[in-house]
């Protein structure tokens, strides 16, 4: 008797079922720093980034290459798969 008090006091023989939402989550993965800090994901599916060597040492460019060097890069061929996998949440 004391044991069935104490079962139903605690909520193990509520009415209410217990919820899985929490389990279906789990576990959470984990972006990857590097790539979270250098492409963002577009709403096509493709990841875009900019292009290195923009901001320092431009004496020595040529005003088409600092042009080219200004314009976003898009992911494309394999590397789609692999930034998904690397940015699981977008």
């Amino acid at each position: 008797m004391f044991l069935s008090r104490l079962v139903s006091a605690v909520g193990f023989l509520s009415a209410r079922p217990f919820s899985t939402s929490a389990a279906t989550y789990f576990p959470k993965l984990k972006s990857h720093s590097g790539t979270k800090k250098r492409w963002r994901s577009l709403s096509n599916g493709k990841f875009k980034r900019a292009h290195a060597g923009h901001s320092h040492l431009n004496v020595s460019k040529r005003p088409g290459r600092k042009n080219y060097l200004s314009q976003t890069a898009y992911s494309h061929g394999e590397q789609t798969p692999t930034l998904k996998k690397l940015l699981p949440y977008g």
